[in-house]
């Protein structure tokens, strides 16, 4: 099925809860009258580190629509930590915990079928000569029971993916960890660069493929994507805005999505940044392996000999699994042709190639200084160790202090220039130089 209910979206648009409510309700209620099956209905939404894209709202509505026919909720984690309590009450505050069910990435898959390595050489310009598990939890299959599934997230511009969501959606977050590890490094190889941003990647081609061969395994699957914008001067403690909301089976919906999101959450610059300082809320960064969202979405806009500050109180580890915590401390972020040389001579991280991809992702490339401020969970020498340079929280918060700093360019008082950004999950920032605008 190819269907788009609802595209509505602007880059001055700001829908309101109720608004989205009322447009979600009726999208709803038109796909669930389409699809031939009265069965239980399973969603997949994200977990807390995606919490401002209003995800979470929309479960509970679903969840309140759907009634007896929710059989069940599963957040996309991929290789993220499950959801604690507090922190499902917190996302999905109305929908019934008992349907919360955990996707573990290593054991809870099936494999729908392979795309050949041919295909992966010939859809990433030869980066990469392997063939690629199109894998899902089983519970998304057809045969468990569930009639249609409802995949609900953000789209946003994406180091692995070029944007994130639809398809990524089932095969990273509900997928299992040879999937992951192939689709991670693939991109990694390719060049982050040459997709952040861009709609049509080779990682996407993967996802994409593996759903149109392999698809027919699984219930239906109905987008509901948003595209999430900062508010900008007296309206910007209000959080993000609701820039668009696009609902649909196939492929329309998200790429009406996606270039709304290009318009939003891409900011050009005139002049690279030669001070950039980003703080990572404690509650949603933990890790490194989704902290350094810093530096991936920055990257493209730091000037060669800048120096990229990320305050981040809440950082305790560098990996989300342990696993790949152990291999972040012994191998630590490098740049791309030391990390892709470690994988040819160490099979542990070759046998991990999505811990691979992450260390040469959360690297500078050698072009400019990477420091993280962290709280008392991680040490100056895990910092210095994993190839960044340490900073004192305390002293960096008193000189940059968040809540007087606005979005963008600041100036202080004694003159230093620098460039803030109080969250980089929600953007991607580059140079206009670096960023090819007919890609």
């Amino acid at each position: 099925m190819d269907k788009t209910y609802l595209a509505r979206g602007g880059t001055d648009m700001d829908i309101s809860g109720g608004e989205l409510d009322d447009l979600f309700s009726s999208a709803l209620g038109q796909a669930l009258s389409d699809v031939n099956n009265a069965g239980p209905v399973v969603i997949l939404p994200p977990d807390i580190t995606r919490f401002h894209s209003r995800a979470g709202f929309l479960t509970d509505i679903a969840a309140r629509e759907l009634s007896g026919r929710l059989g069940a909720v599963l957040p996309a984690l991929g290789t993220h930590i499950p959801l604690t309590a507090l922190e499902r009450e917190r996302m999905f505050p109305k929908t019934p915990k008992e349907k919360f069910l955990v996707h573990h990435w290593r054991n809870d898959v099936s494999e729908l079928g392979r795309l050949e390595s041919a295909f992966v050489e010939k859809i990433s310009d030869g980066a990469v000569r392997y063939d690629w598990p199109v894998q899902i939890n089983k519970l998304l299959k057809k045969d468990a029971g569930f009639s249609l599934i409802i995949s609900i997230g953000q789209v946003v511009p994406h180091e692995v993916a070029g944007m994130a969501n639809h398809t990524k959606n089932l095969f990273v977050g509900a997928g299992g960890k040879e999937a992951i590890d192939k689709s991670h490094f693939a991109g990694a190889a390719y060049g982050m660069e040459r997709m952040m941003g861009r709609i049509n990647t080779p990682v996407r081609a993967l996802f994409d493929e593996g759903f149109r061969r392999f698809g027919d395994q699984l219930p239906p699957v109905l987008w509901v994507l948003t595209v999430m914008g900062p508010r900008t001067g007296e309206n910007e403690a209000g959080g993000p805005a609701v820039r668009g909301l696009f609902i649909g089976f196939g492929r329309e919906c998200f790429e009406k999505a996606a270039a709304l999101s290009r318009k939003v959450n891409v900011d050009l610059l005139d002049e690279p940044i030669q001070k950039a300082v980003v703080y990572l809320e404690p509650e949603e960064f933990r890790t490194t392996w989704l902290g350094n969202k810093a530096i991936y979405r920055t990257r493209m806009a730091m000037a060669d000999g800048g120096e990229l500050l990320i305050l981040a109180p809440g950082l305790e580890r560098f990996g989300e699994d342990l696993e790949v915590d152990a291999l972040i401390r012994k191998h630590g972020y490098r740049p791309r042709k030391e990390i892709l040389e470690k994988v040819s001579r160490d099979a542990e991280l070759g046998a991990s190639l999505g811990a691979a991809a992450h260390l040469i992702h959360g690297s500078s490339e050698g072009r400019f200084n990477i420091r993280y401020c962290p709280g008392k969970a991680l040490s100056k020498t895990d910092i210095e160790a994993a190839g960044f340079s340490w900073g004192d929280l305390k002293e960096a918060q008193s000189r940059y202090n968040i809540d007087s700093l606005k979005t963008g360019w600041n100036t202080l008082c004694d003159g230093e220039k620098i460039f803030f950004i109080p969250n980089p999950a929600l953007g991607l920032w580059a140079e206009k130089r670096r960023f090819d605008l007919t890609q």
